[in-house]
């Protein structure tokens, strides 16, 4: 089955130039498209179109080469602009072969309405389309959201760098509190029924061994469910905001129902400080992250 190309569409609060220039210039590119590492114009013989080379670290020791063509550059009667592009690379560790798009530049009475399209072909044959059912919606997410950071740097004038470390640093928070929410449910609760755990929840809500079993595995499949919920739910803001007033309560109760716990190393008074701590730290940063929900991913 065929795929769809890759569509994704912006309003910037900024005249049609600027936006030009940003998208352009190779180093100005570079600096806000996550896509790319580093982009270098080829010098430009007359007639032809503008070849460039570009890199995208993937990894510690891993990085992506590739070549690509501008071309058919036009000023348009209405005051639109467009740019074709041909781009590919002959590393076969890329998922990416050889693809073709287009950007453009239309005039708003507010702004630019800046679009891109583009379509490739995979590497590695059957297995690479199969791949690419998976890779493919990560690259229109990664465009989507390196237009939103266009956007704000030209609204608003916050650099590029300076918004991907708030957002990486929500994508890292969003993986522990998933990791931390699922691994407490499900492994000393669901799983092992670790006896203090059970016997936490007898003396605090004061329950016999059977009911407090039984508690005890309702505690673990929610903290399971909110773990989840983490990896799904849009607003982090809200989770954080309501861990900041769980997590003095949950120390509160530990503290009630165990309080021999608190001398203990590693124990959860500690433990609840650190996490309440790394939550105010999240929700501080938490407030205007980039997003690709503020791009328009069909046509």
């Amino acid at each position: 089955m065929k795929s769809k190309p890759i569509y994704v569409e912006i309003p910037i609060h900024a005249p049609l130039q600027r936006v030009w220039d940003a998208s352009q210039d190779p180093e100005l590119h570079a600096q806000w498209d996550v896509r790319f590492s580093s982009i270098y114009y080829v010098p430009k013989e007359e007639d032809q179109p503008q070849r460039f080379t570009y890199t995208r670290t993937v990894g510690p020791f891993i990085t992506v080469e590739g070549w690509g063509e501008s071309s058919g550059t036009a000023h348009l009667d209405s005051g639109s602009r467009s740019s074709s592009l041909h781009f590919g690379t002959n590393q076969k560790i890329s998922p990416i072969r050889e693809g073709r798009g287009y950007w453009k530049y239309e005039p708003m009475e507010e702004g630019t309405k800046f679009l891109t399209q583009y379509d490739y072909q995979t590497n590695f044959g059957k297995v690479g389309q199969l791949m690419d059912t998976v890779f493919r919606p990560l690259m229109g997410y990664a465009t989507a959201v390196s237009f939103d950071v266009l956007k704000r740097w030209l609204e608003r004038g916050e650099t590029p760098i300076s918004q991907y470390r708030r957002y990486f640093t929500m994508q890292l928070l969003t993986v522990f509190f998933a990791f931390l929410w699922i691994y407490q449910g499900l492994v000393p609760k669901l799983l092992a029924m670790h006896p203090q755990e059970k016997a936490m929840v007898a003396s605090g809500l004061s329950l016999s061994d059977a009911l407090a079993t039984n508690a005890v595995y309702v505690i673990g499949l929610a903290e399971v469910v909110f773990g989840v919920v983490w990896l799904l739910y849009r607003n982090k803001r809200h989770l954080l905001l309501l861990q900041l007033l769980a997590f003095p309560l949950l120390t509160i109760a530990a503290f009630i129902a165990a309080p021999e716990t608190a001398v203990h190393p590693f124990n959860p008074i500690t433990f609840n400080v650190a996490l309440i701590v790394l939550t105010s730290i999240g929700f501080l940063l938490s407030k205007d992250v980039p997003t690709a929900a503020s791009c328009k991913r069909k046509r």
